[in-house]
């Protein structure tokens, strides 16, 4: 279970703040009283929620690029964390086709630079670097991957989050081994399946492109209704990269490899089912166009198997497909009906803690 006192107090240093996932860990980590400094370009998207829920206000907010080795190790040996969180990417599928190269140098090169930074940070004892179920090599069939299955990728980004994997566990083995350098930090990689939730606004994702079209009156573009992934929702992983922290932090090298935070079965559902899902949540005529440009090729399934995180850091799912679809309804009316978009995903943060693991 998450031990919310372990981050009171803490200092924490999280790469991505101002992105979906990052706002939302930062209101969290907030939440518990950790003491966050973040280090990101400016919000992708507008808007964002990095700005509605007025995340700058909440923590050490500062402007950087992961591919500027000397800023990002600045910054880390100002605030001198305790608790390093990598989220920092370029995580678009489809846009890694237009900027292959901006792709693998964000993705790889900023997980190196982190790692390097870090290494010479001494007040740093945890790092989760956070990379993707797009990670592994696609084969396309029905089991879960693991996490000693085959690393790789038929398009960019798939390929950059495999290679930054692979500087995960180069650089594990060569400057964190646990007899070499038994003072430094324990590092650990997380991967997730596909993130949804409140304050997306992404472009080429199914859930923000669908909520677009339903507050704008619109029929959603769909490339391919038939494809299924694993859905969760955002708190889901999160909740997941936490624990790993804490375990890293108080274990240390016991927990340092990587780890899967993949949704149960259930959740494996088509995007067709899911679009037809949220219109009627959203009380809407269920309205949608095939996209006749449907762009490069992408994966039609890919699941994680997390029965490692389910064996050894006791975490579980909480919220099952519906329960997170609605949630994600909820947010989005609080938005439109104009809330304060802080307040709501903190009442999200608070309901989700007090719910109990599914079994």
């Amino acid at each position: 279970m998450l031990n919310p006192e372990f981050w009171r107090g803490r200092r924490v240093f999280v790469t991505g703040h101002t992105g979906f996932k990052g706002s939302w860990l930062c209101l969290w980590l907030n939440h518990m009283g950790a003491q966050v400094s973040g280090y990101a370009l400016p919000p992708p998207t507008e808007p964002s929620l990095f700005d509605l829920a007025r995340i700058s206000e909440l923590v050490d907010h500062r402007l950087g690029d992961v591919r500027d080795l000397a800023s990002l190790e600045a910054a880390m040996q100002d605030t001198q964390p305790e608790v390093v969180i990598h989220m920092a990417a370029q995580s678009l599928v489809r846009y890694s086709y237009v900027e292959p190269v901006e792709t693998f140098s964000t993705n790889v090169m900023g997980t190196v630079h982190i790692l390097d930074a870090a290494r010479r940070v001494p007040s740093v004892r945890s790092v989760v670097i956070v990379t993707s179920d797009k990670c592994y090599y696609n084969e396309e069939w029905v089991w879960g991957y693991r996490e000693d299955s085959r690393l790789g990728g038929h398009d960019p980004y798939s390929g950059s989050k495999g290679a930054a994997e692979l500087v995960v566990n180069s650089y594990q083995n060569s400057f964190f081994d646990k007899e070499r350098n038994a003072g430094l930090a324990a590092v650990g990689s997380a991967r997730a399946g596909n993130v949804i939730g409140g304050g997306d606004w992404a472009l080429d994702r199914l859930v923000p492109d669908i909520m677009r079209s339903l507050l704008q009156n619109q029929p959603t573009l769909i490339r391919n209704p038939q494809a299924t992934r694993p859905w969760q929702h955002v708190l889901e992983p999160l909740h997941g990269y936490l624990m790993l922290a804490e375990r890293l932090y108080a274990d240390r090298h016991q927990f340092a490899s990587g780890w899967n935070f993949g949704p149960p079965e259930e959740s494996e559902r088509t995007v067709g089912w899911i679009i037809e899902k949220l219109y009627t949540l959203w009380d809407a005529k269920f309205e949608w166009e095939r996209d006749i440009n449907p762009g490069p090729p992408e994966c039609t399934f890919l699941k994680l198997d997390a029965s490692k995180a389910h064996a050894y850091l006791d975490w579980r799912p909480k919220l099952d497909l519906e329960t997170t679809l609605s949630w994600i309804v909820d947010w989005f009316r609080s938005y439109q009906a104009g809330d304060d978009a802080r307040e709501v995903s903190l009442a999200d943060i608070r309901r989700f803690m007090a719910i109990e693991p599914k079994n």
